[in-house]
């Protein structure tokens, strides 16, 4: 099989050109942000230096757990400490390496680690040796207390989805008694890179049912350089439930979206969930921040205050392809709400939040 580049193998939709030029995006328009909106740094920034994807889980018996993608791309590693700032010096532990031939050989992207019936569970996108590209979804399980002991991790395989496909940033959250799973594939037929899928799970690593289409790329911000809706996050609360995502190219035109659904609605129905018509989360130039996204949330350490957990660059400028460039930091900071209970996103706030 040809070696094929991320940029030719998500270039829109199997031979279908990408939409040439940068668009220019401003930054939300969400009236008058105070300063502590702004800058409501929960930790320094940034939190841990080449560190994409990054993923904090909520405290489990007192503990934070911090992971995300590498920049060699061949590894999982994860951190504890509790407190959220205490992550950035805390001991880095490797779970698990990728085969050296074979499947799961090839690029390993976006690690989830996941609390689930006292058993953790680590989500993550991985390509073949033969083929980094191949991107596909697998699942590792431990039953040890302590998730950094890299002893009580076993592969439990791949994610099964109705397409044998490009698939990748699965995340998992229950609601009302049902476990849902949430992801980015390319589906055939389609003529973008990458969709977001939902559906309800029967066991941590298997879905059942039909999945559900939720999200396609369709505006300018979400198809500049590729079409991309990629890098989803659940948050409930105010009676609904939130699904932030990221699109388009992983330079400075990366930015994140919003999907909403009702908390009381069927969100295995398409239409439950509503596209924020503008992105929520973009490059700021007056920070210096560039291509903040693929985020997760987490709660700060009074059990009140929520976290928004993203990466970002602090340049606009990068030579070559940017999933080479090793310099997405994982940054963090408070996440706001609006008065009508919607999240608040703001801008990426600079270093220590300014």
């Amino acid at each position: 099989m040809s070696q094929l580049s991320r940029r030719t193998l998500l270039r829109g939709g199997f031979g279908v050109a990408a939409i040439g030029g940068i668009a220019t995006l401003a930054p939300p328009a969400f009236g008058a942000l105070s300063a502590d909106q702004v800058n409501g740094v929960i930790a320094p920034n940034p939190l841990i230096k080449q560190r994409a994807d990054p993923f904090i889980t909520h405290p489990v018996a007192g503990m934070y757990y911090f992971t995300g993608s590498v920049p060699e791309y061949d590894r999982i590693a994860l951190r504890g400490s509790p407190t959220i700032a205490g992550l950035a010096t805390a001991t880095e532990t490797v779970i698990w390496r990728r085969p050296t031939s074979g499947r799961m050989g090839g690029h390993i992207w976006a690690p989830e680690l996941h609390r689930i019936d006292g058993r953790w569970y680590i989500y993550f996108a991985a390509g073949d040796a033969g083929d980094v590209f191949r991107i596909r979804m697998y699942v590792l399980e431990s039953t040890l207390d302590d998730p950094r002991d890299p002893a009580g991790w076993v592969l439990k395989g791949q994610i099964a989805t109705e397409w044998d496909s490009f698939s990748l940033d699965a995340t998992t959250f229950e609601h009302k008694g049902n476990r849902y799973l949430v992801w980015a594939q390319s589906e055939p037929e389609i003529a973008v890179n990458t969709c977001l899928y939902i559906a309800r799970m029967d066991s941590p690593w298997t879905i059942t049912g039909k999945p559900v289409r939720i999200a396609n790329p369709t505006r300018t911000w979400e198809t500049q350089g590729f079409k991309v809706n990629e890098g989803p996050a659940a948050i409930i609360r105010n009676g609904r439930g939130f699904l932030s995502f990221s699109a388009s190219a992983t330079d400075a035109r990366y930015c994140m979206g919003l999907l909403t659904a009702n908390a009381d609605a069927d969100l295995l129905d398409w239409a439950s969930w509503v596209k924020t018509p503008t992105p929520v989360f973009v490059t700021n130039e007056q920070t210096k921040r560039y291509g903040p996204g693929h985020n997760s949330f987490t709660v700060a350490e009074d059990g009140v205050t929520d976290v928004l957990v993203y990466h970002a660059r602090d340049y606009r400028d990068i030579v070559g392809d940017p999933l080479y460039d090793p310099n997405r930091h994982a940054r963090v900071q408070q996440l706001n709400w609006n008065a009508d209970g919607t999240p608040l996103f703001g801008i990426p706030v600079g270093n220590t939040g300014a």
